[in-house]
């Protein structure tokens, strides 16, 4: 029992200490949007358009890129909230999990997708979630159960979008992000912890 206090007692101090970062990172998203309405959506072409040379640098920008306000809103509650318990396992593991799920699901998406312009953070934050619920599988921590109870409590609801529905949605990238996120997991169990 004693071990799970401070657990939480862990979690809610970490937690505090990255709000700040996890707001400045969500930012980062309505500036970019704002500078694409500026532009009068010209950025959008930088999306992933799969299997066309041209649409490789939507392998690293589509995260940045939104369709419209309610996608982006939507997008930055999950991200605030996936942002803040990533950061809770380190800001190195922060950044080589993003680096992986952005580079291995947004190439999926690249290879196998639909024809179209597949933009916006979903892949991001379905690799997130996968990520944080994989990690207690592997880890056998306290905190790593936690976040990933936290995960299925709070954002349970991502699941239902690996299930294709809507067609202007890149189901797609909920699935490859997905997956990426647990090859996130298995991939930080080689890279040395110091």
């Amino acid at each position: 029992m004693n071990e799970w206090l401070q657990g939480f007692q862990q979690l809610i101090s970490a937690s505090g200490m990255n709000l700040w970062l996890s707001l400045k990172l969500v930012a980062i998203f309505w500036i970019i949007h704002l500078a694409n309405l500026i532009l009068g959506m010209r950025l959008s072409v930088f999306g992933i358009i799969p299997r066309k040379r041209y649409g490789l640098p939507g392998v690293f920008f589509s995260p940045f890129l939104h369709g419209h306000f309610e996608h982006l809103f939507f997008n930055s509650i999950a991200l605030f909230i996936l942002f803040d318990l990533m950061l809770i396992n380190g800001i190195k593991i922060f950044v080589i999990a993003t680096v992986i799920i952005i580079l291995v699901g947004d190439s999926l998406v690249w290879l196998f997708a639909r024809r179209g312009i597949h933009i916006g953070a979903s892949g991001l934050i379905m690799g997130y979630w996968t990520f944080l619920l994989v990690n207690a599988y592997y880890q056998h921590s306290v905190v790593a159960v936690i976040l990933a109870a936290l995960c299925l409590y709070y954002l349970a609801g991502l699941g239902l979008s690996l299930i294709p529905g809507d067609a202007g949605t890149s189901w797609e990238a909920h699935i490859f992000g997905a997956l990426s996120g647990g090859l996130a997991v298995y991939g930080l169990q080689y890279i040395p912890k110091s």
